[in-house]
């Protein structure tokens, strides 16, 4: 379609201006026509436009009195300008668009007048058949369109909310020097309110700007009370001032709704800053702004503020009202200040005769807060005994306050008693089953879901939401699941909160299958899955090692036109770098940038911490600083994160320095940064500096774990200091902790490595009976000790419980073993020993192979060691020079002198390349 202005001149020629003869034409109408006074066609008699109609308002003008044939004349004229338009129309919903229905229009009215456009755009309603008519007819009559005619299009657009091409019409508007009728410009922005696309009214109002026209006053009001609704005050204070750039006069009741936007976000100097521009324009603060003011400030916790807006209020002589009185109570309530909130009810209830019912529930839900349930039924009596009833309200407040705080036989039994002054309602039954299935007690909560509906109420979708969603937490998960399955969908109809309980319960238990069916379901009912199903089944999939499952759900929601928020990301980036794709998540957190969002802490935390996984340490220390450098507020998380990436990467200084930071900056170090810096410092026998940070964690109060305390006896025990290894481990124990199986393994080692053999085993013993179940590692170590100090059959003992356990021997048990046996004498027991660990796939190292070489060399199998040490050769293990030493020997005692003499020229290159490294 061309929407081009053909002919300029020709809309330069059109008068804006009614004429007062047009005005009078309306009345003129007929009322049963199909159309209504705005719809009439009526244009067509405009003077300047039809000379029939022109020369007979002369005759009219001039006294000649010919009423019976010009009102004849209208009826006919008009008659016959339904019937065209009624043509048009059946034509123009015949057939799609094309060569066709241009012929057929052409046939029907080759000159459409104005009129017969106005008319058939009024009754269109596809926006893609109005412009093509709209292009066809300016190209037929090579006439620019009136302003009726553009009206009529963008009401089309507004019926059916496709702005697609509101853009280019506004410009050509523009051009010709109008713009939208007032009535046109506030449908536009309703339909768009109408359909919840607030930014888009918003937007809209920005296009007309841009092209100079002049929004109606109502259109900005409407999208100012939009944009109160979904908390977007900035977009609010834009329309404001814009308002105000145009001359139109803003009252308080405009200035109230902007103050309460910022108010309500705790913007407390915008909100201020709008208050004092009021007062400088001679604006009084009505008893309306000032509720407000005392209700937002207050919720924002300002609560001196609204103090201060309450005491002004009657300062400038305005009363407080019920409104005020409660207001400035449930603020008071709220912020703990109770004896405060208790005078100022007093106040307002003196020589009252008539109780404020509001202001009683208000005050009932204050106590409740404050778990001072004895005063709020005292004051229920007292609105009793004053003529009021209590509300279902106040009995709602209560039980919302008693399932908080856990009181659920207590919230029962109030429940028994309301019936006496309310009937319970849905919000009442919902409560009660919240608490009740928070609580674990299922089966009550059935009977009174049962009871609910006996008395005629049915459970809404909140209620069925409220059972799902804390079964699933509650990993009820079958019952949840019944509970779905058994909804009334004509009823009750799952919604986006349903279907996400459901499926994020059912991932976080394993069963992603059963959660990617229940999404595809949920597409299905034609809803749209939030970002937050699209995270819970990419984590919970990655969770359950289907990665790949993973990345699908993710090119799913793309392909789905979803748009993904940062959480979504942070969490798709750190399930990515645990599954070890480095490189995956460094594109994922640029990524986070195309999608229009600014990495966060959490975003650079993740990539930090994925980064250090990979080994990738002084990446991570740029991009810390490059965080500090942008302004980042580093968060407890960001610092545990790098702390911990510079220990495990030996910078052991750094993060203690950043340590000591954390604590200049006020925050407080948790468990996780003592235990790494401690765990750092304890690997590289640092352990006065780990000890005193232990004891320093100990007096602030912070819950030490196992962790810290393995770290600890593992440090001790690595340098011999068995005493203090063993002082770390009681401390644990009475501390009411259990030591897992690697605080055990540190002491064993430590023994074994001191040759206390005997103690090591007591440990062991002490180790079973306190149920902690040795692992390979354990029998690994009491193993080696037992060969240590040649206790060979004993350590054979060990061998035979680890395999009656299930347990695996690892390569270090094997050449352990194999290793104490050969050097026993038990070459022979040696020998099976390795060939099982090669039979079952096992790789023998060069101790082992070593090993095994020496032992069979000095059990005079010269020839079965040599053909080891080949085979030692083409695995690339080294041979020891000894090794080679005592082969060498036992080859020549059995007289091998070919294969003695490989050997002792492999023995001179050794010794060569022994020799040459010494001066590199």
């Amino acid at each position: 379609m061309r929407l081009q202005l053909i002919n300029r001149g020709l809309r330069s020629q059109y008068d804006l201006k009614r004429t007062a003869v047009f005005a009078n034409c309306k009345r003129f109408s007929v009322s049963n026509n199909g159309y209504s006074n705005f719809d009439s066609p009526v244009s067509s008699f405009i003077p300047e436009r039809n000379p029939e109609f022109s020369s007979q308002l002369e005759n009219v003008q001039n006294g000649v009195d010919n009423t019976h044939g010009w009102s004849e004349a209208f009826s006919n004229k008009l008659e016959g300008l339904r019937q065209t338009v009624d043509s048009v129309c059946k034509i123009l919903q015949s057939d799609p668009w094309g060569p066709s229905i241009e012929i057929a229009l052409s046939k029907c009215d080759e000159n459409p007048s104005t009129e017969v456009v106005t008319g058939v755009l009024r009754r269109l309603e596809d926006v893609n058949t109005a412009l093509n008519y709209f292009g066809w007819a300016e190209k037929t009559t090579l006439r620019a369109h009136c302003p009726e005619a553009y009206n009529s299009l963008l009401m089309v657009m507004a019926r059916t909310r496709n702005f697609e091409y509101l853009e280019q019409i506004l410009e050509e508007m523009s051009l010709a020097g109008f713009g939208p009728s007032n009535t046109v410009s506030i449908e536009l922005v309703v339909s768009c309110v109408k359909k919840r696309k607030i930014k888009e009214a918003f937007d809209l109002i920005q296009t007309m700007r841009k092209f100079k026209i002049r929004p109606a006053f109502s259109a900005y009001t409407t999208v100012i009370g939009a944009l109160s609704t979904v908390q977007e005050p900035d977009l609010m204070l834009t329309l404001f001032h814009q308002m105000q750039e145009l001359g139109y006069e803003v009252n308080v009741h405009l200035f109230t709704t902007v103050i309460r936007a910022f108010a309500r976000e705790g913007r407390v100097d915008a909100a201020l800053s709008l208050l004092d521009e009021m007062k400088s324009n001679a604006f009084d603060a009505d008893i309306v702004l000032y509720n407000v003011c005392i209700d937002c400030f207050g919720k924002a916790g300002k609560v001196d503020m609204a103090w201060k807006f309450f005491h002004e209020l009657k300062a400038h002589g305005i009363l407080p009202d019920d409104v005020t009185y409660t207001s400035m109570i449930g603020v008071l309530c709220k912020a703990n200040r109770l004896n405060e909130a208790v005078d100022l009810f007093e106040q307002l209830e003196f020589n009252r005769t008539v109780p404020c019912a509001y202001a009683y529930n208000t005050m009932i839900m204050g106590y409740g807060s404050a778990g001072k349930f004895d005063e709020a039924y005292s004051l229920l009596e007292r609105q009793r005994q004053k003529g009021s009833i209590p509300s279902v309200i106040a009995y709602n407040s209560l039980l919302t306050c008693l399932g908080k705080k856990q009181r659920v036989e207590e919230a029962l039994r109030i429940f028994q008693d309301m019936r006496k002054d309310a009937a319970p309602n849905l919000s009442t039954y919902n409560i009660l089953i919240d608490m009740l299935c928070r609580a674990r007690k299922l089966d009550v909560a059935l009977e009174i879901r049962d009871t609910m509906e006996a008395v005629g109420l049915f459970p809404n979708v909140l209620t069925v939401n409220i059972m799902i969603d804390r079964l699933c937490k509650a990993q009820q998960l079958d019952e949840a699941c019944s509970i779905f399955e058994a909804m009334d969908h004509k009823i009750c109809r799952p919604n986006e909160f349903t279907f996400c309980s459901l499926i994020d319960g059912l991932g976080r238990r394993g069963r992603v299958d059963d959660a990617y069916r229940l999404y595809e379901q949920m597409l299905d009912f034609d809803l749209t899955p939030t970002a937050i199903v699209y995270t819970s089944l990419i984590r919970n999939f990655f969770m359950c090692g289907r990665k790949e499952d993973g990345h699908k759900i993710y090119k799913e929601m793309v392909r789905q036109g979803a748009s993904p928020d940062l959480t979504l990301l942070n969490t798709y980036m750190d399930c990515v770098f645990k599954a070890g794709e480095t490189e995956k998540g460094r594109s994922l957190f640029e990524e986070i940038k195309t999608w229009g969002f600014t990495p966060d802490v959490r975003s650079y935390s993740i990539l930090i911490h994925g980064l250090i996984k990979a080994g990738c340490a002084r990446e991570t220390y740029e991009l810390f600083y490059a965080m500090k450098e942008q302004g980042y507020v580093l968060d407890t998380f960001a610092y545990n994160t790098v702390i911990d990436g510079f220990c495990k990467s030996g910078k052991v200084n750094k993060a203690y320095q950043l340590l000591e930071e954390m604590k200049v900056k006020g925050l407080e170090p948790t468990v996780v940064t003592y235990g790494s810096v401690i765990d750092g410092l304890a690997k590289i026998d640092r352990l006065d500096e780990a000890y005193m940070l232990f004891e320093e964690a100990k007096s602030k109060g912070v819950p030490l774990n196992v962790v810290i305390y393995s770290s600890l006896v593992d440090g001790f025990g690595k340098v011999g200091r068995i005493d203090e290894a063993y002082l770390i481990m009681e401390e644990l124990m009475q501390k009411g902790l259990s030591p897992n199986v690697y605080t055990w393994n540190c002491l064993l080692d430590a023994l074994v490595k001191a040759e206390e053999i005997d103690e090591a085993l007591v440990c062991f013993k002490s180790m079973k009976e306190l149920k902690c179940t040795p692992n390979t590692f354990t029998y690994s170590i009491i193993i080696n000790g037992l060969c240590r100090v040649r206790k060979f059959n004993k350590a054979s003992v060990f061998w035979q419980e680890m395999q009656k356990e299930g347990l695996t021997p690892n390569m270090i048990t094997y050449t352990t073993m194999i290793s104490g046996l050969a050097k026993a004498g038990n070459v022979s027991e040696a020998d099976k020993i390795f060939q099982k660990f090669q039979a079952k796939g096992g790789k023998p190292d060069s101790a082992c192979y070593n090993t095994m070489i020496e032992g069979l060399s000095i059990a005079n199998r010269a020839m079965e060691a040599y053909e080891l040490f080949e085979e030692t050769r083409l695995r690339g293990c080294n041979i020891y020079t000894k090794t080679c030493v005592i082969l060498l020997d036992a080859l020549h005692k059995a007289e091998c002198l070919e294969q003695a003499a490989i050997v002792g020229a492999i023995l001179r290159e050794i010794a060569k390349s022994q020799h040459a490294s010494r001066f590199l």
